[in-house]
């Protein structure tokens, strides 16, 4: 069975469990029904079935599902909101294969490592330097030493505020500069995102991979 773990911050979990019970998972603007940008990311990662995989703000993504059909076996799903985390539950029907935990991403620490960190819309959440500081070192210590990134967030031209909270917009470049000279960056992507309301949304993407291991 699927394991559950809390913690985090309470009051942003409170707004991402309003946003999830005010338009349902598939009404809220980020919900898509195939993440087909980020499995050919992770097709191009070569990432093998055996790693150890966290998604990032996955709560209700079908990542994981796709990601268990192609025969990955050690999922982990990260997010905030126990809202979103419990419809996964149910639609997973507790796959013993993903687990499971509720807590703000800023102040988790991760028990192991994984192979591979996906965030598709998370980090443009992230507005000032120390918050990014501290995100990007939270997934550098939850790497393998030559684990993998797949990155997704606003174009330079994206939304400047979601769910009535101000973001960050990036280019690839920005993002690969950021992940710094550790990773070598493996594709790009520019895609548009359409939301259930007819709004259009244009992400960035980056998938890179450590090459220098970690002394």
């Amino acid at each position: 069975m699927g394991t559950r773990h809390n913690g985090g911050m309470p009051d942003k979990g409170r707004h991402w469990d309003d946003a999830y019970r005010d338009k349902g998972s598939q009404g809220v603007s980020w919900y898509q029904s195939e993440p087909v940008t980020s499995l050919e990311l992770v097709r191009l990662l070569d990432v093998v079935p055996s790693a150890a995989v966290i998604d990032v703000g996955g709560g209700t993504s079908f990542l994981v599902d796709r990601l268990v059909e192609a025969g990955f076996s050690d999922l982990s799903v990260l997010d905030v909101s126990e809202v979103a985390l419990e419809e996964g539950r149910r639609r997973l029907k507790d796959q013993p294969k993903v687990t499971f935990i509720q807590h703000d991403v800023l102040t988790w620490q991760a028990p192991r490592h994984f192979g591979l960190w996906h965030d598709r819309a998370v980090f443009h959440f992230l507005t000032d330097e120390e918050q990014t500081g501290r995100y990007l070192a939270t997934m550098s210590e939850s790497l393998e030493p030559d684990g993998s990134v797949v990155l997704g967030t606003f174009a330079e031209d994206g939304p400047s505020r979601c769910s009535d909270l101000p973001v960050a917009r990036y280019t690839p470049s920005e993002l690969a500069e950021l992940l710094g000279p550790d990773f070598s960056v493996v594709s790009t992507r520019r895609e548009i995102h359409h939301t259930p309301s007819g709004a259009t949304q244009p992400f960035s993407w980056i998938a890179a991979k450590r090459s220098r291991f970690l002394k």
